[in-house]
């Protein structure tokens, strides 16, 4: 019963490998498996992960300990219906472009599927994100919906190109919004050289792959040592992908547009937020504070954001001379409303594997 409990926990690794790598998962040796309590990496993981809670838990006492809690409930008390229901809508929207943008690149690539069928995933997905603490649940979800039409390198290719150009546009947002953010002041944490040097590198390692598709096979070179057929079959096939983008670039164009796009909607998102309960902040503003709080997310220091991104919108909400309350309100009620709109991604997840 043991080695069937070992066994059950460790599949979901051996799954994500064997999706990633495009290959069949190699089932571990029962009558070899190791007590948990002898597995390092496991006991690495849940210390990191303590310590991640640990950070998030610290960082929302120290601000909920900064705030009155009766204004707080008073903001959030008398917050418009009406408004929140148009973020949801514009939520929606965002997940509408992204999947558009998956589309782009996968009709790039020769293999098309249907729009909703592309959404469906994607809200499954974006349900998987929300509700583990990190987003590969999600990206697993997308690569294996799209592996039996393109092939588990081809769908891992595109979900990982598409991750890439969304952080482009991401930064490039950012960027452009903490340049011309000029009244937050220059304590800002992430500055505009540090957001424009992250965008000029990403450009720089991208724009080589894609215009000298061959230099990935230069590149990866030195993992033949390992196993140096699978290796050379695996650089063959991005190397075919790369190329057939680079044949047609409309397709990359539209999808880093795209990315342009979410940030923007976004943006709206948390606006509506801000909008429901009278917060009076421009859209300028949090074209600043919403990209940048997305980047300090990124930081492996909190379980999903939570803490950070608190802290981060209250730092920028006080240099525009509006109280922690409102910072913490657009915070906390941007992060409910998300998890709530990928409740429905639950229910999608439910009614294919029920119809499956």
């Amino acid at each position: 019963m043991r080695d069937a409990t070992v066994v059950a926990r460790r599949a979901p690794c051996y799954t994500f490998v064997s999706i990633c790598a495009g290959r069949p998962a190699a089932q571990p040796d029962v009558l070899h498996s190791e007590p948990e309590t002898r597995n390092p990496g496991r006991g690495r993981a849940l210390a990191l992960g303590l310590l991640k809670a640990v950070v998030s838990i610290a960082l929302l006492a120290l601000l909920l300990s900064r705030v009155d809690l009766a204004r707080l409930w008073s903001y959030a008390r008398h917050a418009s219906l009406a408004w929140l229901a148009a973020a949801l809508l514009l939520y929606f929207a965002m997940v509408l472009a992204s999947a558009w943008r998956w589309g782009l690149l996968l009709d790039a690539q020769r293999v098309h599927l249907r729009f909703w069928s592309l959404t469906s995933s994607f809200l499954v997905a974006t349900f998987f994100n929300n509700f583990l603490p990190s987003n590969i649940g999600g990206d697993v979800i997308r690569i294996a919906d799209t592996s039996k039409p393109a092939g588990r390198t081809l769908a891992t290719t595109v979900v990982l190109i598409d991750r890439g150009l969304g952080l482009l546009g991401l930064a490039l947002v950012a960027a452009m919004g903490a340049s011309a953010g000029h009244h937050f002041g220059p304590q800002s944490p992430v500055g505009p050289r540090m957001l424009w040097a992250g965008f000029g590198i990403g450009a720089m390692i991208a724009t080589p792959l894609l215009l000298v598709p061959q230099s990935l096979g230069r590149l990866l070179q030195p993992l033949r040592v390992f196993h140096q057929e699978w290796v050379d079959a695996r650089i063959a096939k991005l190397t075919d992908v790369l190329t057939r983008f680079r044949e047609g670039p409309a397709a990359l164009a539209g999808c880093f547009a795209g990315a342009l796009v979410v940030q923007g909607v976004l943006v709206a998102f948390y606006l509506a937020i801000a909008r429901s309960m009278n917060i009076p902040i421009a859209f300028s503003d949090l074209a600043v504070i919403v990209p940048i709080s997305f980047i300090v997310q990124m930081l492996p220091v909190s379980v999903n954001g939570f803490g950070v991104r608190e802290a981060t919108f209250g730092f920028y909400f006080s240099r525009l001379g509006l109280p922690l309350e409102s910072a913490l309100l657009v915070s906390f009620m941007g992060a409910a409303l998300i998890m709530l709109f990928s409740l429905s991604g639950g229910v999608t997840y439910l009614a294919r594997t029920a119809r499956r």
